[in-house]
């Protein structure tokens, strides 16, 4: 099996508010960069969809090592998923990102790696300024047509 490693990293300018996000998938000597925006999103969300939108860019079943600055994502991946899932998401939040995740995680074996953010580690700070980058483009596009 493959082993991929996935950086992931989302910002919201307001929470919620203009949101941006950042996966940068490494295999090898390859690399991949998946960004993009949403309007009217939350920090969380934003940091699950640069996960979300990560592992739906593997197109076979690998061995991912995640790595995240967001508690949410990687406590999510590694205790609190299961359990969601047994009660079919009851009084969760992001349920439908969350199922997304699930179905894009499926065919993996995931390790989430949490990592202090703003804290000198190269691909998360990339993703961080890539992430905000993108939210910040989104504000002025939308704010510019008003």
């Amino acid at each position: 099996m493959k082993k991929v490693y996935l950086y992931c990293d989302g910002s919201s300018l307001g929470n919620p508010g203009y949101g941006g996000y950042c996966s940068i998938l490494k295999y090898k000597n390859n690399q991949k960069i998946i960004s993009g925006a949403k309007d009217n999103a939350t920090n969380n969300q934003m940091e699950l969809l640069a996960a979300i939108k990560g592992l739906e860019a593997i197109k076979e079943p690998c061995e991912i090592e995640l790595v995240s600055d967001s508690n949410y994502v990687v406590k999510a991946n590694n205790e609190w998923l299961e359990g969601w899932i047994k009660k079919d998401f009851k009084n969760v939040k992001n349920v439908e990102l969350w199922k997304r995740y699930v179905k894009a995680a499926q065919p993996h074996k995931i390790n989430a790696i949490w990592v202090k953010g703003h804290n000198g580690h190269k691909e998360n700070e990339e993703c961080d300024k890539i992430a905000r980058s993108e939210a910040e483009k989104l504000k002025g596009s939308i704010d510019g047509q008003i």
